[in-house]
Formats: structure tokens, sequence, C-alpha cells
């Protein structure tokens, strides 16, 4: 340090102003760690990028990477061949998938299963929930030593570690179950067979083998395709680097996973970071392809409606009738509606259907309807009425006879005695 000094003091002033001037180098990062001072918006941890981001075809070429959320168990060896230091490297190998993972009770859950000749559940899926007490529940785990019973752990896994009583998402929830194992050796059961029936059930194996591990059984154990799942490193010096594969396949690149999708509604993944938006029933997409607009059922013609469709709020419509027909069950057809059984008819003795919702009025025997149509009266009494107008009527009748007849003889007596004094006249002219 004095030497280092000295030689400062002995530089120019000027060069020695440049070097004070110039940044820093800034420490490299570690694998599988965000480089110091990569934060978010807000101060939050940056999220990281897949292996490749940036790079054309790189996992992160849309942009940052979210890990999907998973049910995801370690099935790690534990048996006398793994040394301590070793067994402290598998357990540094899967703190560091860890930390590429997003943990949390919505997103990825982690269990371990710790195998030898005997398994032991070290932590359930659901026991640890955030990454910090994760992680050192991981730190805490200890060897078994004797036997590598891989058979056994991949069924206990199966059986315990896998189960909605232990943490695991339901089957509708469509939660992917993987579980990677890690071993050094040659299984000492048919392990073939329980695996087949891991895989079976639905669960994703990953197999990493290392140094004297038996490649054949690790073939055995995997999930298809076998050159993505099946991974092997010389030593445990180097098991560490499979971290950023298992990164990378953990790496949820669609738009639909990170959010970055836009879709107002629905986003569909397509494959290779392909997508499409969709609306919810009752919408219909936009010429953007993103946002959604309420559909006008009615317009569309697709109601069903036999009669009235009438839009509502929401994209949603409901069916009504013509006046005098009635809805049926299905809420689509309508029925002719019977006003006489309804008892809105109005008619005082007998209503009578015609059909199509109308009807007519009619009285019981004896009586008649009236110009209403609708009320009656007895036919006695309409004679009665009758009778009475007619007598009335011949009584006006008679009268204005009589006084025609009156006239009538007056004007026949004056006539009679103008042709009289006619006939006279021409008699006396006669006999002159």
């Amino acid at each position: 340090m004095r030497r280092l000094r000295s030689a400062l003091l002995l530089l120019p002033p000027l060069l020695l102003l440049l070097l004070l001037l110039l940044p820093s180098p800034a420490a490299p990062a570690r694998p599988g760690f965000p480089a110091r001072g990569s934060r978010g918006p807000g101060g939050s941890p940056g999220r990281r990028l897949a292996p490749g981001a940036g790079q054309p075809g790189g996992a992160g070429a849309a942009g940052f990477c979210k890990s999907r959320p998973l049910d995801l168990v370690f099935i790690i060896d534990s048996s006398r061949s793994v040394r301590p230091l070793e067994f402290t490297k598998v357990k540094t190998f899967v703190s560091r998938i860890i930390d590429t993972l997003d943990i949390g009770p919505a997103d990825t859950r982690v269990a371990v299963v710790n195998y030898a000749s005997t398994v032991n559940i070290e932590f359930h899926l659901q026991t640890h929930l955030d990454k910090p007490s994760l992680q050192r529940a991981v730190g805490q785990i200890a060897p078994l030593s004797t036997g590598t019973m891989s058979g056994l752990a991949i069924q206990t896994a199966m059986e315990k570690a896998f189960t909605v009583e232990a943490g695991a998402r339901a089957p509708g929830s469509h939660i992917p179950k993987v579980a990677i194992i890690v071993t050094d050796g040659r299984p000492q059961d048919r392990v073939n067979e329980v695996a087949a029936r891991a895989r079976a059930a639905g669960i994703e194996l990953y197999a990493v083998g290392v140094d004297r591990a038996d490649r054949a059984s690790l073939r055995m154990m995997a999930s298809e395709p076998l050159d993505e799942h099946v991974f092997y490193v010389e030593t445990y010096g180097v098991i560490e680097k499979l971290s950023s594969r298992f990164q990378e396949t953990f790496c949820a690149s669609d738009p639909c996973m990170l959010g970055t999708h836009g879709c107002q509604h629905v986003c569909v993944s397509d494959g290779n970071g392909r997508h499409h938006c969709e609306c919810s029933q009752g919408y219909s997409l936009n010429a953007d392809k993103k946002t959604c607009s309420v559909q006008d059922q009615c317009a569309l013609g697709t109601h069903g409606c036999q009669h009235i469709c009438v839009n509502d709020r929401a994209g949603s419509y409901h069916c009504e009738c013509y006046e005098g027909y009635s809805l049926n069950q299905d809420n689509k057809t309508c029925s002719v509606r019977d006003k006489c059984a309804l008892g809105s008819h109005g008619c005082q003795h007998i209503c009578v259907s015609d059909g199509a919702a109308s009807y007519h009025c009619d009285c019981h025997t004896g009586f008649t309807l009236n110009e209403d149509k609708k009320t009656c009266s007895a036919i006695q009494e309409a004679r009665s009425l009758i009778s009475t107008k007619d007598a009335c009527g011949c009584e006006a009748t008679l009268a204005f006879q009589n006084k025609a007849v009156s006239y009538l003889q007056r004007l026949n007596t004056k006539i009679d005695d103008i042709l009289e004094k006619l006939q006279a006249n021409e008699y006396g002219q006669i006999h002159q």
C-alpha cells in the first residue's frame, strides 16, 4: 500500500486527476444473482432477465422474465457417497434455482424430499411461502448417509408431497407439478416403475446426475423429451452452472404470463411467445385487437327470441312476447295467452276464446248481448222496451195520420166547391 501511495505521488498532477475522476469498475454479478444496483420501480428488486435476454432468439428477448407458477419438489440424494462438501454444493444448487423463481402462495411453492436408504420430507409446499425463509430451510438440511432408494423417494414425493393437504394446488388450477431429482449413484430399487406412475399422475420429472450417476437410470426417471429433462455434470463443483438452465426452463417468456399483452379482457398464449386477445361473453373484440365492446346481441340475430329481443347492460339480453302471449319456461319462445282464463276479458256472462289471444262475449240463455258487447240484458225486458217504444211510435204516427186525413178532407171539400162553380158557369153560358 505504501509503494502504491508513493507511485501515485510520482504521477503528473493531470494524470492523477484523471485517475480520480474515472468511475470504479462494477463488481461482476455472481451467477444466478442480479448485478448490484439492479432495482425495479420504487426501489423494488429488479426482475432478472433469462439467459440470452436482449439477444435475438433469447428466452428474454421479448422483455423481462417472470417464472411460471409451479408446485416444485426437489428430491436430493444424500447417501454416503455424497461427501459433506458435495452435499453443500447440492444445497447451493437448490438455493440458486429458488433464487430465480417468484416464490409465494400464488406463485411457485417449493418442497424438499431428502433421501438415502430412508426418505425424509424436509418441508412441504405450504411450509415456506416466502424466499428468505425458504432459503434458510434449505441451508439447514442435513445428509442421511447410507443407501440410494430413488424409487422410494419419488413414490414418497408423489403420495405425500404433491397432495393438496401438503400445499399442492388442485388439478383445476392448472399449476404444473415438477420434480427435480439429484443423484450421484445407481438406484437400489425399481425406480423405472415408480417414475412411470409419477409421470402418469401428471408430475414432470427432471433428472440431474453427478459423477458416478447411472445415466440409464436418469433416462428411466425423466420425462420426455429426454434431452430437455436429463442433465449430467462431472462433479458437484460445477452443478451450480445448471441453475441457469432451469431458470431458462421455468421462465415465462410469453406476454400473457408477463402481463405485457395489453388485452382488456383475456390473453390467450399461442406458443413461441405469440398471443392473441379475446373478450368475455357478451363482448366483441374491437379493430385494435386489444379492447372489447359490448355486443348488441339483439342486432346480431343470435338471441333466439321468438318474438322480441331486449338488450340489457353488459352485452346481455332477455326475450319478451307480443301482447296476448306469455313467455315459456325456456325464456325464448312464446305461447298464446288465454284471455278468458286470465279473467281480464270484462264479459258479464260468458267469455269465448277465439285463438291468437282474441275472444268475444256471450250471454246465458234468456239474455241478449248489449251494444257494448260486454254486458247482457234479459230478453223479456228487451221486448218490453221495444213494445213501449213501438207504442209511442204508433201514437205519434196515428196523430200524424189524423192530421193528414183532416187536411185532405178539407182540401177535397174546397176542390168540390170549385168544381161546382165551374159547372154552374159552364151551364149558364150554354143556355144563353
